[in-house]
């Protein structure tokens, strides 16, 4: 064997640095110097930035967070997950990226919690890509006017205060009083209308949620939504990410030019974990001991979604924020930012609730901003007076209480009101496909069920759709696909509601 010279040995050291692959990266690291109820307090993190993902090192594994605070000598994190198993001392990596969720088709069908993990069994997800879970909404110049309609199926809702697609309309009244149920119901109405649909559950009872999901697929709904769950046991960080998780979601489907519907159940609760997480950071208090950016919290949230115009994929999202009232006061302080918010509100009153008239929409305190542009013309047509009659008849029924002598037009007004408040009764899970409603509205706006008792109004109205379906299939048809009332059409409905009369023996 020949003995290596030193001239040998240099070169093969030589070839050997020259061939070496230094897999070696830089890396920020931090050290927890506080932890507990499910914030943490971290130093050494210098060049860290606001909303950073960070990678806790701990005893059972990585636990992640996110930057919040960014104070002189520490930073502040919200933990994503059991806070108990991090500890004093313990290693924190800044990642370099802002919290990200899954995002695609995957996704649909599937219950998960604001990191895109799945709660419902049902196997891992395969993602397609990786949404930002804060960014920044679309400028005015990216965006459209609001004018398609999206038809919740439920009566006093598309005759009165129509959702166009883009929209953000609030949902606002006390607990227990129908709220989710009439996101619920526009989310199964969605059916056949080319929607995606997202439920954020924000520190709801999971036997809730899961009764509510249980029903989307029995009315085979989960075919076209996502859930994304983060319970009442959950850590408020979890609370507080999930509305931005759930709208990341959303956003992938607009990008492709699609048309997505988002509720928020509730926003209160999101306002209130963003609070708990505030106060635990140390930050000011102000109103209602929220912190000073509460605004800024919904708002930022809520303006992402829009309708964009052709040049940026014509895609677009619809929000239904809910918020819970206390005693009816829509004055207070997170009510009133959201209201200022958003594009109009479905205003649920806890005396019409009691009093049997369900959905308890209350027409005079409800509104939408956009009105009328986001219906369909022949629903235009037929339920213009509508709103104006149903607010006359609530002021005339107040007046008619004192009042013992009425004159001719106001008692005739008193019992088309009557009628009509029983017309806005409908039951839960039963949305109305919009040509129906066309029909029924038809038929009371044009004092065809004046003459009927208004015990019987709910009858007559259930006749009327049945005969409607089996003997004006056409007619019903044809205002679906074109959203016109011509002239002749007019005659075939009149045509249709008095056949019906002298069928049932009306």
């Amino acid at each position: 064997m020949p003995i290596k010279t030193k001239d040998h040995i240099v070169e093969e050291l030589k070839g050997k640095i020259a061939n070496l692959n230094s897999d070696s990266k830089e890396e920020l690291f931090g050290k927890v110097i506080e932890v507990g109820d499910g914030i943490s307090v971290i130093s050494g993190l210098s060049d860290v930035m606001m909303s950073e993902m960070l990678e806790f090192k701990s005893e059972s594994g990585s636990i992640y967070g996110v930057v919040l605070n960014l104070n002189e000598g520490s930073v502040g994190a919200i933990i994503l997950g059991d806070s108990s198993k991090i500890k004093e001392g313990d290693e924190v990596i800044a990642t370099k990226r802002i919290l990200e969720v899954p995002v695609g088709e995957n996704l649909i069908g599937r219950v998960v919690d604001p990191l895109g993990k799945p709660l419902d069994m049902k196997g891992d997800i395969k993602a397609e890509k990786y949404y930002p879970i804060e960014k920044i909404a679309p400028g005015v110049i990216t965006r459209e006017s609001v004018k398609e309609p999206v038809q919740t199926g439920i009566k006093a809702v598309d005759a009165m205060i129509p959702i166009g697609r883009g929209q953000r309309e609030l949902i606002i009244g006390d607990r227990q009083i129908g709220k989710t149920a009439i996101a619920i119901d526009t989310i199964i109405n969605q059916k056949g209308q080319n929607m995606k649909c997202v439920y954020v559950a924000v520190g709801q009872k999971e036997s809730k949620v899961a009764s509510i999901v249980a029903k989307l697929e029995e009315e085979g709904a989960m075919k076209y939504t996502t859930v994304v769950l983060a319970g009442a046991s959950d850590p408020a960080s979890m609370l507080y990410i999930s509305p931005y998780s759930g709208t990341a979601m959303a956003e992938y489907f607009a990008d492709k030019g699609e048309d997505v519907l988002i509720v928020y159940d509730d926003l209160s609760k999101h306002a209130v974990s963003y609070r708990e997480i505030s106060l635990l950071l140390k930050r000011p208090p102000g109103r209602e001991a929220f912190p000073g950016d509460v605004f800024y919290l919904h708002s930022r949230l809520l303006e992402r979604s829009c309708k964009l115009n052709k040049d940026y994929g014509g895609g677009s999202i619809t929000s239904l924020p809910i918020i819970e009232t206390q005693a009816g006061d829509v004055s207070a302080y997170i009510p009133t930012n959201v209201i200022s918010i958003t594009d109009g509100q479905i205003y649920l009153e806890p005396d019409l609730f009691y009093q049997g008239n369900r959905p308890a929409v209350n027409v005079g305190i409800s509104v939408s901003r956009v009105g009328s542009s986001a219906q369909i013309k022949a629903m235009k047509k037929v339920a213009g007076k509508i709103k104006l009659e149903a607010a006359q008849y609530r002021e005339l029924a107040a007046f008619a209480q004192f009042g013992s002598d009425l004159d001719e037009e106001t008692k005739k007004k008193l019992e088309r009101g009557k009628r009509l408040v029983e017309i806005f009764k409908q039951g839960q899970y039963a949305p109305i496909p919009v040509e129906e409603q066309v029909l029924v509205y038809f038929a009371i706006s044009n004092g065809f069920m004046d003459d009927i008792e208004v015990e019987k109004i709910l009858t007559f109205e259930k006749d009327l759709i049945e005969y409607g379906r089996n003997n004006a299939k056409e007619l019903l048809s044809r205002i679906k696909e074109s959203g016109l009332l011509e002239e002749k059409d007019q005659e075939e409905l009149k045509e249709t509601v008095t056949a019906c009369k002298q069928a049932f023996s009306y």
